[in-house]
């Protein structure tokens, strides 16, 4: 019907003893392979872990410091329309008073009443009495 089996029996004493050893030699061997195997798969997932958080942290602080550069920016943008809008004030209002400035000299300098006086609008008729109230 079938092959017969090989039953390994030792032949003496001192071989069994001798497969024995070899054979848990063996079992060991594979066992610290094994073990050493496990413990380079957890070394790699703890370095793939750390990796990522890392890599989070470094994403997360990215984040921090691009909004924090563009609210600056965005403040730094305003300041600049500020003072352009100021300057440009500055410079309108420094024209009206060198321009009124001028005017007071010219009232205080010879003739300057009477060009003071044909500037103003006149409601009185020229060449006609005029009387002042204090």
């Amino acid at each position: 019907m079938g092959q017969p089996q090989h039953i390994d029996q030792p032949l003496s004493w001192k071989h069994s003893k001798k497969n024995k050893k070899s054979i848990s030699y063996v079992n060991k061997k594979i066992d610290a392979f094994t073990q050493v195997s496990e413990f380079q798969k957890n070394e790699v997932r703890r370095e793939l872990l750390y990796s990522n958080v890392g890599l989070i942290l470094k994403f997360g602080l990215f984040i921090v410091f691009a909004t924090s550069l563009l609210n600056l920016g965005l403040a730094s943008h305003q300041r600049v329309n500020r003072n352009s809008e100021l300057s440009y004030l500055l410079e309108k209002e420094s024209k009206k008073l060198h321009k009124l400035r001028i005017r007071f000299d010219e009232i205080f300098s010879n003739g300057g009443e009477q060009s003071f006086f044909k500037e103003q609008d006149q409601w009185i008729t020229p060449n006609s009495v005029r009387v002042i109230w204090r």
